[in-house]
């Protein structure tokens, strides 16, 4: 393994350790680009190794003494929930239903147990923060504003807290849903 060598006041790191951002210096020395095909694969790399870490240490730390399989099978069922509770959101399209949908899918996916409550806080939180970012780098508003946001999060956890999704229900709406 390679140490950290400076430049100005950004570390650069060797091989294997990562790199800064910024010029850097190369093995002559001198300062240059190393951005390579191979470069920008390894990076993708460390993130997904990063990403399946987190994702691991969440599931070991939701499941407490749960067996693993019941949790699994429990996660996979409020996946569909959830999964569920969007299409049909998608497909009734009814203006004042968004709340409704948000703790339908939360409410039938916590039903499931531990497994199910943890996917439907995973997938609802992973929903509307990827909302802020979609917004930051599209640089315009998806009309989903922070107080949006937070009136889905109050329906998400209403439902994964047991209560009746019902409340969020808008007149008018299908039997159907």
């Amino acid at each position: 393994m390679s140490t950290p060598r400076t430049q100005g006041a950004k570390a650069v790191e060797g091989p294997g350790l990562g790199r800064a951002h910024g010029p850097h210096l190369s093995q002559a020395g001198d300062t240059g680009s190393s951005a390579s095909p191979g470069a920008s694969a390894g990076r993708d790399s460390r993130r997904m190794k990063l990403f399946v870490g987190i994702l691991l240490c969440s599931l070991v730390l939701g499941v407490s003494s749960q067996r693993w399989l019941t949790f699994l099978k429990e996660a996979g069922q409020g996946t569909k929930d959830m999964w569920r509770a969007y299409s049909d959101m998608r497909e009734a399209n009814y203006i004042g239903a968004d709340k409704y949908f948000h703790a339908r899918g939360n409410h039938d996916a916590a039903q499931r147990g531990p497994g199910g409550a943890w996917a439907a806080k995973v997938i609802s939180d992973a929903r509307e923060n990827s909302q802020r970012v979609t917004d930051f780098f599209s640089h315009r508003s998806s009309g989903h504003g922070a107080q949006d946001s937070k009136a889905d999060q109050a329906a998400n956890e209403w439902g994964r807290s047991g209560k009746d999704p019902n409340h969020f229900r808008p007149a008018g709406l299908p039997r159907k849903y």
